[in-house]
């Protein structure tokens, strides 16, 4: 059966985010005024980041279950994390825990268990910064994962199946990504073919589709291909975003259109749901 194999030290796959950091980016989040599309983005993912590195630790350290990449598009293609590596784009998970650029003290309200709300502090470590600006090299930041996770799969051939998860809020200004998609999902290990992921980036305050199987309630053809690049859920995925709630079936896509930060937040969690694979 495929998408069961164990992720381990020996057997580690790899979760490599894209983020659209063009110049639309620099538009409001979900209608929500005072937080930008590029700034929504880069807390959702530095907090899915920070959530691996507490997944993999143990008493001995981070172990090394996964390797991380971060991939920005824009005018240019370049990998994100460039405190761990300046150029190299994916890094083992004890590499990224040690290298965030920063680690800022922020506020959230929590339950004062007094019928009330108070301010409590915590760490959130940075790996890297919002930037909204130039085109949209979709079709660039696809090629350069493809390469990435080709060599990935030469060195861990039975590995659990890597996860691609492209963020975006539009369409493509250099190529139609739908050929290089394909030759994507065609990769694979013993245990199955890679997943490519796409999350639309919405400015307007709506409902989101979410994990659709087919394009009825989809606007546009860019929504469309987004989806027709969007593998199949995996059955553990799909039961996950079942018990989340959401409307799925034996079809259903990794695939958000109109996301809102909340949206994108619960898009992500489910995504990467692979850690749970981790012994």
């Amino acid at each position: 059966m495929p998408y069961t194999a164990e992720i381990s030290r020996t057997n580690p796959t790899c979760i490599l985010f894209l983020i659209d950091q063009s110049s639309s980016m620099e538009g409001p989040f979900g209608g929500q005024q005072g937080k930008k599309k590029s700034e929504g983005v880069a807390d959702a993912i530095n907090r899915v980041l920070q959530n691996l590195v507490l997944k993999c630790a143990k008493a001995d350290g981070v172990r090394d279950y996964f390797h991380i990449g971060v991939i920005g598009y824009g005018d240019t293609v370049t990998p994100l994390l460039k405190n761990v590596s300046e150029n190299k784009v994916l890094h083992p998970i004890s590499a990224v825990a040690t290298s965030p650029m920063r680690v800022e003290q922020r506020k959230r309200l929590v339950d004062d268990g007094a019928g009330g709300f108070t301010e409590q502090s915590y760490r959130f470590p940075i790996w890297f910064e919002p930037v909204a600006e130039g085109k949209t090299a979709m079709y660039g930041a696809l090629e350069l994962a493809k390469q990435v996770i080709g060599g990935f799969l030469l060195r861990f051939p039975k590995c659990f199946p890597p996860l691609i998860i492209n963020l975006t809020d539009g369409q493509p200004s250099d190529a139609n990504p739908m050929q290089i998609a394909s030759e994507i999902r065609a990769l694979s290990s013993t245990d199955g073919q890679v997943l490519l992921f796409n999350a639309h980036i919405s400015e307007q305050e709506t409902v989101p589709v979410s994990f659709p199987s087919d394009d009825n309630r989809l606007p546009d053809i860019y929504a469309k291909v987004l989806l027709r690049m969007s593998s199949v859920l995996p059955d553990k995925l799909r039961l996950a975003a079942e018990e989340e709630g959401f409307a799925v079936n034996p079809n259903s896509r990794g695939f958000m259109f109109n996301a809102d930060l909340v949206a994108l937040v619960r898009f992500l969690e489910i995504g990467t749901r692979v850690a749970s694979h981790v012994r």
